[in-house]
């Protein structure tokens, strides 16, 4: 496999992870906007921890995500007392803080960064986000799962029922923080190296969009978002030359040579992310719709019994 592809795969790997642990405290409904400084505590956790005291990349990876979602159920019963955009820039303020704390830290590497000695192939990223995602599958099947949905769905009413709301949303906020350290330690140990500057806003708005966009009623919400978001930008890479020469050739003119500007994939993911938000504003993925699909293939052998 070549390196670029193998690349590609790691970084997939390490965005399902990372949208899994927004898609939980959004299920419960809560805008997490704090999200690169839940991966930057869980990266910096585990790459402190393989340069300074020399542990096995395991050890490191699980350290990462403890200590990432020990700090969010530490910042979540404050954070709760919020609601609406002030939970969204409490969490934003919190990555701030988190990213300001790195810079200044010399023992962290500060501005300049800090290397990572344990190294991973993309095989172990791309494992851990299929255990991952079966987790988060049958988490939502379980009871907690369901407490959560019905909190995102109708919190008063969810009150009413004897749900403990403060705890689910403390659980579900700290799991999430968990998850979001853990593909931190996940990117530590594939890159090699780490820097406050790769944790900054774009990332947390970056996975709150796949989750958004994916859908948030389903756990294959975060998997579809994170793949076509992910994905694109790529294929792009290599469908823009193309079309930019089938374009030379229909309207004449002698091309270049140059690539288009890197820019232009940005500039249309932008616009697809906005006809999504337009079209489809509970996303790509929802409950009806998995649904709808469970209940065809359920019946297709039945209906197939009954012609013969």
């Amino acid at each position: 496999m070549s390196g670029y592809l193998a690349g590609i795969i790691a970084i997939l790997s390490i965005n399902v992870i990372f949208a899994y642990g927004i898609f939980l405290a959004v299920a419960s409904g809560q805008l997490n906007l704090g999200g690169a400084g839940f991966q930057a505590v869980g990266a910096y956790a585990a790459g402190w921890l393989s340069a300074n005291l020399g542990l096995p990349v395991a050890l490191t990876l699980l350290a990462g995500a403890v200590v990432a979602g020990l700090v969010g159920v530490a910042l979540a019963f404050p954070i709760l007392r919020t609601r609406g955009v002030y939970l969204v820039l409490a969490t934003f303020a919190f990555a701030e803080v988190v990213a300001g704390l790195i810079l200044n830290t010399d023992a962290l590497g500060g501005a300049m960064g800090m290397s990572v000695p344990g190294y991973v192939e993309w095989q172990v990223p791309m494992i851990g986000a299929v255990v991952v995602a079966l987790l988060v599958f049958y988490l939502m099947t379980t009871r907690f799962g369901l407490t959560m949905r019905a909190i995102h769905d109708d919190e008063d009413v969810s009150d009413l029922m004897g749900v403990s709301i403060r705890n689910v949303k403390v659980a579900a906020f700290g799991v999430g923080a968990a998850l979001a350290g853990l593909s931190g330690a996940f990117y530590a140990h594939n890159f090699g190296y780490i820097e406050a500057q790769g944790f900054n806003a774009m990332v947390s708005i970056y996975v709150l969009l796949y989750v958004l966009l994916g859908g948030t009623q389903t756990a294959w919400g975060p998997l579809v978002g994170a793949a076509f978001f992910t994905l694109l930008p790529e294929i792009l890479r290599e469908v823009l030359p193309a079309a930019k020469e089938v374009v030379v050739t229909l309207f004449g003119g002698v091309p270049d040579g140059s690539r288009p500007d890197e820019s232009w994939r940005f500039v249309i993911l932008g616009v697809l992310a906005v006809a999504f938000m337009a079209i489809r504003p509970e996303g790509l993925i929802t409950r009806t719709m998995v649904e709808r699909l469970s209940f065809r293939r359920r019946t297709a052998p039945g209906m197939k019994e009954a012609t013969e």
